[in-house]
């Protein structure tokens, strides 16, 4: 007896001690804080490993370096472009971009996105097509090419991928593949065998330092990104495995959305790779390179900027996009989106949207893949309903799309969800699009995807069984750590 009320006793200082480095070493949200503390008090001493695991602040420090970046022009262009839009001297490609100066600013200021105005841009909503056109760049490169996703699987469509590159390597061409180690654990050395003896690259992101325990397990690299002979560049919500064809039953057919890229954009987004592999790589880091930052590479007028964030910022650049969106907006805001649990500011932003006559929409999937996550959703679509926006459940398979319409003139297409991982603790990129033509795109295809939804109203939604109220407000306390 004596001995369990000294192991008793010795909890409940050591938790004391954890809230207290909690508390007072990182400077977070109050929130988050609260949701850690309320994991330590249930959960005591194991609350604190799962505190190593997910909880770790990155913002202390500097992830990202490349020695050669000053060497690429977009310092010299970030400058240019600062002095050009504080005097309003700046030159814009069409109405679009014109009305976003101030969004346009405030990335450029906090995020060094430089605004490119010669970038044509595909879309695509198919995986099959999105992989077929992805497939056919590959096989015509002629110099490099970089991927980067979050999950690579070990699967038809994922030996396919690096057979073609095995192929493409042998021809000369130099071939590096960045992948997460959580998003991609079912990969092996095996998988990449054939390709680093041809003479390939491939690293892992923030790899497990012992099997199956990652210290890192709650920060991890989300974008998907592909640059080919530095003239073509991917980017959107597909990642690599037949799921995303729409091979898996659980899912059924997959709608997302992805982004081929053509213009000076697609140098931000090479940036980015080699920032991202020059930290992961300890002896095949990239030096800079003529040839990965082709000039003459101009295609049409989008206006781009690709905008990035993760958990080694203070700032969350595109949460911050996407508020200063939501609030320009005079006339409507479309949403897509897997995951809806946002932060009180985004909300507040959304709330005030409606407020002011603007038509919110937002469209959700039907079915979770992450069961907290998708109880949290319903939850924070309650008070948006209440609100006065309008909601769609996706019933045509499984939607992964984050994408975000301003008044049918600017748009959003990356990697971030609207969901509190995606703006504190992935590493995410999305492209703003300052682009009539691309919005009204965006616009009907969410419009054709209304038809295959079911709206859900507010008396619907206030008739939920008490059970799915509970399951709702317990996911939404812990929707800060989720």
């Amino acid at each position: 007896m004596h001995i369990t009320s000294l192991l008793l006793g010795l909890v409940i200082v050591l938790n004391i001690f954890f809230a207290i480095l909690i508390i007072f070493r990182e400077r977070r949200d109050p929130c988050t804080i609260w949701a850690w503390l309320l994991v330590l008090f249930f959960i005591p001493l194991l609350g604190f490993v799962l505190y190593l695991l997910l909880g770790q602040n990155l913002s202390r420090y500097q992830l990202f370096q490349w020695e050669d970046l000053k060497k690429t022009e977009i310092e010299k262009m970030k400058r240019n472009q600062l002095a050009q839009l504080s005097s309003r001297q700046f030159e814009f490609c069409n109405q679009a971009t014109r009305k976003s100066r101030e969004l346009i600013f405030m990335n450029l200021l906090n995020n060094d996105a430089v605004l490119t105005q010669d970038n044509s841009v595909e879309l695509f909503t198919d995986g099959h097509e999105k992989f077929g056109r992805l497939f056919q760049d590959i096989e015509a490169a002629k110099d490099h090419i970089h991927l980067e996703y979050y999950m690579i699987k070990n699967d038809q469509l994922g030996k396919k991928l690096i057979e073609v590159l095995t192929k493409k390597v042998k021809e000369g061409v130099k071939v590096r593949v960045l992948y997460d180690d959580v998003g991609s654990r079912g990969l092996t050395k095996r998988f990449f065998k054939e390709f680093r003896e041809a003479g390939g690259e491939a690293e892992v992101f923030f790899p497990s330092k012992l099997h199956f325990f990652n210290l890192r397990l709650n920060y991890r690299n989300h974008r998907k990104l592909v640059i080919i002979d530095g003239k073509i560049g991917f980017l959107g919500g597909f990642n690599v495995g037949n799921e995303y064809l729409g091979e898996d039953p659980k899912f059924g057919y997959w709608r997302d959305t992805h982004l081929r890229m053509q213009g000076t954009a697609v140098h931000a987004i090479q940036t980015r790779f080699i920032l991202d592999w020059n930290h992961t790589s300890q002896n095949h880091k990239i030096t800079y390179d003529p040839n990965h930052f082709p000039e003459g590479i101009s295609q049409g007028n989008v206006g781009i900027q690709v905008v990035t964030s993760g958990p080694d910022s203070e700032l969350e650049h595109i949460k911050n996009g996407y508020i200063k969106m939501i609030l320009s907006a005079k006339k409507s805001v479309l949403i897509q989106t897997p995951y809806f649990v946002p932060d009180r500011s985004l909300l507040d932003a959304l709330r005030i949207a409606c407020s002011t006559g603007v038509e919110v929409n937002i469209m959700i999937p039907n079915r979770p893949d992450h069961i907290f996550v998708y109880w949290a959703t319903l939850s924070y679509i309650g008070e948006l309903l209440k609100a006065g926006a309008k909601v769609y459940i996706y019933k045509n398979g499984f939607i992964h799309a984050k994408t975000m319409i301003i008044d049918e003139e600017i748009s959003s297409v990356g990697t971030a969800n609207i969901d509190i991982r995606s703006f504190k603790l992935d590493f995410e990129v999305n492209a703003f699009l300052y682009d009539k033509g691309i919005a009204q795109k965006l616009t009907k295809t969410f419009q054709e995807d209304v038809k295959v939804s079911k709206e859900l109203t507010l008396e619907e939604y206030q008739q939920s069984p008490i059970g799915v109220r509970l399951k709702e407000s317990i996911s939404r306390l812990l929707s800060p750590i989720l």
